[in-house]
Formats: structure tokens, sequence, C-alpha cells
């Protein structure tokens, strides 16, 4: 700009030949400095803010003020008469392409450079033309700048969008690699690097250009590993072939990380090969959710054990093995006892911490003899591959059985529980997973059934027992719904008036087919199922319906289950029941066992106040035989102590000490405020003894056997009044057995087996209608026999008395049960077997 004024003034000068006005030469002198300025004014600019105040005065000094200027200086020439119009109006119109040329795209500034350029000539000029024709050209300048900023505006914005178009894929591509989703990489025809994402160099702690160059299984550790999927990786880079989702372990020694790598070959215009292109992406974390999933899908979270799933497939494996050989393995299944008690009472967190121990144990117990894994809850499965014999099976299952029998610490606790194991082996007992699983847990119940604590090998006999009880379930479940359960109701008497106190109900069932079914039989079948609830609830309402129906003065006893006892709805049971019969709610007692103080909390408290507050009678049934303690005696709200008839029986006999506790329990209740009940009391002995310790009220066939419903209504209606009817001394104690013998009879000899005997007497089974009255020599074993007399026979079996009571060792055992039997028998006996 400065160049063109200079050259535009030497030019007027010598084309018009005229001299510049010396106000003409300082104006243009000054617009070359301004203009000299402008770039120190500009950089000056671009520091302030944009559209400010300042900023846009520096672009009035730096650009409009040269024009101004320059302007002047020719209108002043051209004015003062020495330059002619034509030729300073040529150089005013130069000098308006200069400064458009110069101020490039920039609109508002070359309007503005015109509009001052001219405005500054006609100003000088002064005529009203002039100034006329240059404001007219302003505003066609304002409408055409407008317009072309429009054009250019829209222009520019379609450049814009067309170049967001070309470096698109580049910039989704940058801010793939820059976010750490993933990376490129690319190598020459040699297999060395071209390019590589800046995050591969970071993540292996070197530069960009220092893996320039270099081979591209340097970036990964294809030593450490030896899986399939890296031996491909260097076949494809060898075989010059795609590759898409590989595994490769990144080559850092610091960390564990993995990558997912996919490649293809690249080839020129003339298939020649010119190397690899391919990305990467982060595989360590899906890596390591897979690892976890794939854990929890094998593992029990909590112990660390093999889950249901894998000790199933592990046992699945094995069973189809392809030599028959390699299929024997033995199946333990084993089961905690108690440990709901520890849950209940602790917490479930220490129910935990105790799963872990036990987990332990088992482990150590075990080694490396089988796979120890864990079921679910409190159930352990164990797999032992291989033919082991049945004694070092026995051996293994009561060491594991003695270790997780030990006290735990849990929390600072000391806690026992116990265990139980059924054992199937394979083939023997199944050749497939589920007969084998089903079979194991047949043989653990068995266990459990037996006492707990135990283990039992499967037998065939176990299936018919389940079978059983299935089909008793069943028909248990018919008759609640049917109405097919009863009431027998025993009478309880008072021993100082010898009359009817009140009965205890006696839950009874004649099944349609197998006739009347102990209690025995089937309520532990009603617990285990589920329906002893719906039993109890029933037994309530129909004890207090029927005792509606009875004198003011008698009551009623009905045992309640520890299952029942548990139900928080028990007291609103009781009390509707109580309400629809219109009694009296203290002519209720309901007989509580010990076993309900194995949960000894809060909510045992709590349920013994909300049924006192009912208003029932509370008797603690068996005392003496369970889990007892004194400890709850001072807090349970009981009105009553039954005295079990383990204790009653035998109590008469010579050097027995059941005498002695039935005084101290008599005496405690006594003590506490309680009645006692002798249960169980069959001859008249036993009655004066339990009289003469005491007891308040005596409970037996001495009295009366369970009466019906109906039975008992007729019974009260002849009086309270009762009268003990029965032997004096109950028989000699006998012994359950089973023992082959021979019998001598007129010098024929008969086989037969004593399923009981006592010091007087046996009975005996295998010897069809013998005659009473007929005598028999007994060969009980060698060189001990018997003479007998038979007093009663009934199809095959016999009752005999013997001529002389048998003797009794110093522990008070009846010789005979103590030798073996007599050689023929033996023989017999391993015959039979």
């Amino acid at each position: 700009m400065a160049v063109f004024v200079v050259c535009a003034l030497v030019f007027a000068a010598v084309a018009g030949r005229s001299v510049p006005p010396f106000l003409s030469v300082v104006w243009a002198a000054l617009a070359c400095a301004i203009v000299g300025a402008a770039p120190w004014l500009m950089r000056l600019e671009e520091r302030l803010p944009p559209r400010s105040p300042a900023s846009l005065g520096l672009l009035v000094i730096a650009v409009l003020l040269p024009i101004a200027l320059t302007s002047a200086a020719f209108g002043y020439w051209m004015l003062s008469g020495g330059l002619a119009y034509h030729w300073g109006v040529a150089t005013l119109v130069s000098l308006t392409a200069v400064s458009t040329a110069l101020l490039g795209n920039r609109l508002t500034l070359i309007f503005a450079g015109k509009a001052v350029l001219w405005g500054v000539f006609a100003i000088m000029d002064g005529s009203l033309a002039a100034i006329g024709a240059t404001g007219a050209g302003i505003a066609v300048m304002v409408l055409v700048t407008r317009y072309q900023a429009r054009i250019n505006r829209a222009e520019e914005e379609r450049q814009q969008a067309l170049e967001r178009v070309r470096h698109r894929a580049e910039d989704i591509l940058h801010d793939y690699e820059e976010t750490g989703q993933g990376w490129f990489w690319e190598t020459d025809r040699r297999g060395q690097i071209t390019y590589v994402s800046h995050s591969v160099a970071r993540t292996l702690g070197r530069d960009d250009a220092e893996l320039t160059g270099r081979p591209l299984a340097e970036l990964f550790n294809l030593e450490s590993d030896k899986r399939e999927g890296e031996r491909t990786l260097l076949f494809h880079l060898t075989a010059r072939s795609a590759f898409s989702d590989l595994a490769v372990r990144a080559g850092i020694e610091a960390e564990e990380r993995w990558w997912s790598i996919n490649g293809r070959p690249i080839f020129d215009e003339f298939d020649n090969f010119c190397g690899f292109r391919g990305s990467g992406t982060d595989l360590t974390e899906k890596r390591k959710s897979a690892e976890h999933t794939s854990r929890l899908a094998h593992f029990d979270s909590l112990t660390g054990l093999a889950n249901r799933f894998q000790m199933s497939q592990s046992l699945e494996k094995i069973l189809t093995a392809p030599l028959e050989m390699h299929r024997d393995c033995r199946v333990f299944l084993l089961d905690l006892d108690r440990f709901k008690h520890v849950n209940d009472t602790l917490g479930h967190p220490a129910g935990d911490a105790l799963l872990k121990q036990v987990a332990q144990r088992l482990e150590c117990s075990v080694g490396k003899m089988g796979l120890v894994g864990r079921l679910g809850g409190d159930e352990f499965q164990v797999i032992i591959p291989g033919r082991i014999e049945r004694g070092q099976l026995s051996q293994l299952a009561q060491d594991m059985i003695a270790s997780l029998s030990q006290p735990y610490s849990i929390d600072g606790q000391r806690v026992v529980i116990g265990a139980s194991i059924g054992i199937a082996l394979s083939p023997e007992d199944g050749v497939t997973s589920e007969a084998l699983i089903r079979n194991a847990d047949l043989a653990l119940y068995a266990a459990k059934d037996g006492g707990r604590g135990r283990l039992h090998f499967y037998s065939a006999d176990l299936h018919s027992d389940a079978e059983e009880r299935s089909r008793l379930e069943q028909d248990l479940r018919d008759a609640i719904t049917q109405g097919g359960l009863e009431l027998h109701y025993q009478p309880v008497v008072h021993t100082a008036t010898e009359k009817i106190a009140g009965f205890e109900a006696l839950l009874r069932w004649r099944h349609p087919v197998r006739g009347w079914l102990s209690p025995a039989k089937f309520i532990p079948v009603a617990e285990e199922s589920g329906l002893i609830g719906k039993i109890g609830e029933w037994a309530i309402h129909a004890a207090c319906r029927d005792l509606a129906t009875w004198p003011e003065n008698v009551r009623c006893a009905v045992n309640v289950s520890p299952l029942q006892f548990a139900n928080p709805a028990l007291p609103a049971i009781v009390a509707s029941a109580i309400e629809r019969a219109g009694i009296t709610p203290s002519r209720l007692e309901l007989e509580i066992t010990e076993s309900v103080f194995l949960n000894d909390d809060a909510g045992t408290d709590a349920m013994f106040a909300a049924l006192k507050a009912v208003g029932v009678r509370l008797a603690l049934d068996d005392f003496g035989t369970g889990y007892s303690s004194l400890g709850y005696l001072k807090k349970a709200p009981f009105d009553k102590i039954k005295i079990d008839q383990s204790f009653v029986r035998g109590a008469t006999e010579p050097g027995s000490r059941n005498g002695a506790i039935i005084a101290s329990i008599t005496g405690l209740a006594q003590a506490l405020g309680m009645d006692t009940t002798a249960e169980g009391v069959e001859t008249l002995d036993e009655l004066d003894l339990v009289r003469m310790y005491g007891c308040s009220h005596v409970q037996g066939f001495i009295y009366e056997r369970a009466l019906d419903a109906g039975a008992a209504t007729r019974r009260l209606a002849t009086g309270l009044a009762a009268v003990a009817k029965g032997p004096r001394s109950a028989r000699a104690s006998r012994h359950m057995m089973l023992r082959k013998v021979l019998l001598e009879h007129g010098g024929q000899h008969y086989n037969g087996t004593i399923r009981n005997i006592s010091s007087t007497g046996a009975l005996v089974e295998g010897l069809w209608n013998v005659p009473p009255g007929t005598i028999f020599r007994i060969l009980l074993s060698e060189g001990l026999s018997v003479t007998a007399t038979a007093r009663w026979s009934a199809e095959d079996r016999l009752g005999v008395e013997f001529s002389a009571p048998l003797e009794r060792d110093a522990s008070g055992t009846l010789v005979a049960l103590a030798v073996e039997p007599p050689p023929p028998v033996r023989r017999e006996l391993r015959r039979s077997a």
C-alpha cells in the first residue's frame, strides 16, 4: 500500500506535469507511515477481545486512516488546481482496486475503505453533485456488499460442510484413537512398522519414532503364552493372509494386558504385496470379566469350592469315559447337622464364616483323593474317582465327620455342629449321574434318619422306603383334606383324689389300607413335608370343640411341635380356636418340648409371653430327655412338667436310679409352683412309687387307654372317679433281638428265631400252631440250653416261659445275649447270608 501511494504520487506528478502541494505530500507520507506500522498494530489488535472498542479503533487506524489520508492528499492536489481531474480520479480508482485486493474477502473493511476514500474526496470537493453521487454510490455498495456477504456466507458454510465431509473419517478415526477405544497399525512388506497409534506407544512406554521401523511382533509377548491364537498370528504374518479377533498379550512386563487385533494384507496396483494394515482393541477388562464369569459358573463364590454345575460336569465326564474301567467312582453327599441353629442364633454372616471353615476342613480331609464341591446351603458333595473299597470309604467318611464335628470359632464364639454322609458307588449303585445322585441322597436321608452324625451306604431297600414315605405323605395330605385324622384322649388323673383332671389329645390316623398307623410312623413325615402346621392347627380346633362339651373343671392338653411353635401366627390360631369353641382359655393346655429352646432368643420369649397373654396353660413335655437345661425353667412360664415314661419304666426294679430322678423333678416342680404328670404308668407298683415321690398327676394304662371323642364323652358322663386296674408289677424287662436257635421236642429238632427275650421267657418265631403247654429244650448257645413251656401260640409265633430264670452278668446283661449262637445255628446263619 505504501509503495502504491509513493508510485501514484510520482505517476500523477509526471503524467499531470504538476508538483504536489506540501500538504498533499505530508498526508501521503503520514499514510505511508501508518501503513508501515500496520503489522504491529494488527498484532496488537489480535491480543484484544474480538469486536471490542479498542479492537475496532485499531482497525480504523491501521486500515481506514491510511486510505482517508491518501484520498485527502490527491483530492487536495486536484482541488488546488495543480492536478487534472482525470488523473486524480484515475489515481483514486486505482487506490480503490489496490485496497480491495489487499483486504481480500473482508467485505466490511472493503466497503468501509471505499466509502472513506470517496467520501473524503466528495467532502473536500464540496459540490452537491459530488456529495450526492458519492452517497448514491455508498448506498449501492451497501446493498451489493450485503448481498455479496450472504453469498460469501453461504459459500463459506458450504465449503465448511464439504470440509467436514472430507475429513469426517479422519476425525472419527482420530477420536477413536485418542479416546483409547482402539488403535491402528501398518507395516511394510518386510513386517516392519510404518505406523502405529500413539496410544500403543504410550502403553508400551516407548516413543512413536522408536517403534517405527521395528518388527510388528515386538508389540506383543508371543513367548510367554503358547496358545494356538498367538501361533496363528505368526502364521498369518508369514502367509500374508487376513486375520481378525486374535487375542495377544501386550509386550509389557509390569502388567498383564491383552489386545484383540485384526489385519489384512495390502497390495499395489500391480498386485505386489506392500505390507499389512490393521487395528486393535484393548481386551483386558473383557478377558477379566469373562474369567470372572467363568469362575462364577464353575465355582462357589462363598467357599471357592466347585459348584453344582462343575460337580455335575465332573461326574458326567467320569461316567462317560471311553474305557469302562475308568468309569468307577464314589459319590459322597454331605449335609451339616445343626447348621440352621447357627444361622438363627448368630446370624447369616456367622453362617457364611462357618461354611468357609467347613470347606477348608473338607478339602483337608479329602486331599487329592477327589473333588470337593458345595451344592448350595449346607449341602456338600465329594466325588472320588476309581475303585476304592467300602472299608476305606467308611474310614474316610468317619474322618470327615470327626473333622467337621470339632468346635469352630466364629466371631469369638465356640460353635459345634455335625455332619451326615450318604455314599453311592458306581457302577454298583448306578451308571448315570442322575441315578448316583438320587441314590446318594437316599443314603444321606437314611443316615440323618438314623440319628445324624452318621454315614450310610446306599442299599436297594432305601428305594422302597423312599417310595413308601412318598405314598405315606400323599395319603396324609388326603387324610388332612378329607378328615381322615382323629383325636383320641387319654385321661390324666389327679393322684390325691383319683379323679380325672383332664385329657391329653393324641393324634390317630386310620389308614384306608394299612389300618391304624402309629404317630411315630407319620408324624416325622408330616414334619419333613411341612404338613405339621396344618395338622397342629386342626388338632387345636378339634380339641377345643370337644372340650366345649365336657365339664368345666376338665382340661385338655394338646402337643405343639417345634415347627408349629416357631410360627408367629400360633397365638392367633389358639385364640381363634378358643373363641369359636366358647371355652375358658385356661382349660386348654399346650405341651411344648425342650427342643424349642435350641433357638433361645427373643423370639422364643416373645412366643411364651403371647401364649400366656391368651390365657392358656403351658406344660413342658418329655422333661429330661432332650436338651435339658435348668436355665430356661427360671424364665419360661410353665404350669406343669411332664415326666417322661422312660423314667417311670423300670423305676421299681432293684438298683434303678429312676426313682431318684423322679423325686428330684417333683421337688423342683413344687419349688417352682408347677404341677407334675408322670407318663406311662402301667402297674400298681409304679403308681405307688410316683405317688410316693409327689407327682400331682398320673397318665397311663393303669387307669385308661386313649379313648376316641365319643368314648371320652361317655366316660365323663359316668363321673370323674378313676380306678387303677392292672398288674402289681411289670413283667421282666425284655430285650429286642434277632437270633437263630434250635428247639428240641420228642427227639425232633426245629429251627426258630428269638425276637425278644427276658430272664423269664421269650418270643420265638418259626414254629406253626404249637399247642400251649408243649415243653421244649432250647439251645441258646454252645453249652447253654434251657427248658421252656409254650404258654400261647399264634400262627408261626409262640411265647415260652423258662423253667428257671436266666442268669445275668455283673453289668446286669442276660448271659444269653453276650455269647455266640451254637455251631449248628452259626452254620445255618452263614447259609442264610
